[in-house]
């Protein structure tokens, strides 16, 4: 049977505290000890980490864009350096979104 622990070390040796037979495995062998041991990555179990992303995200872009046009509907006229800014933090925002929402080969 596979011992889940999350991604960090810590979590590895509350396992060999906590569970006496992974212990016992781990001192007579501790690579078949370790292979028997299956870490969980947060970020896969934990949907919300994706919701609250890709929202922030999501979020950032639609404000920059109402943002550029409420500024030109007003008549000002905007610094070059301004707009390469706003240009620069929503397609990088993009770009984010388009990373995470893309499927990725399971291996």
């Amino acid at each position: 049977m596979k011992t889940l622990i999350n991604d960090s070390i810590g979590d590895l040796e509350t396992a060999l505290k906590n569970n006496s037979q992974l212990r016992e495995d781990f001192m007579a062998d501790p690579i078949g000890a370790l292979k028997n041991i299956e870490t969980q990555n947060p970020k896969d179990t934990d949907s919300w980490i994706y919701r609250i992303i890709v929202f922030m995200l999501g979020l950032a872009v639609i404000i920059i864009v109402v943002g550029l046009i409420v500024l030109s509907m007003n008549g000002r006229t905007l610094e070059t350096q301004l707009i390469t800014i706003f240009t620069a933090i929503s397609s990088g925002a993009i770009g984010a979104l388009a990373g995470l929402l893309a499927p990725s080969s399971k291996k």
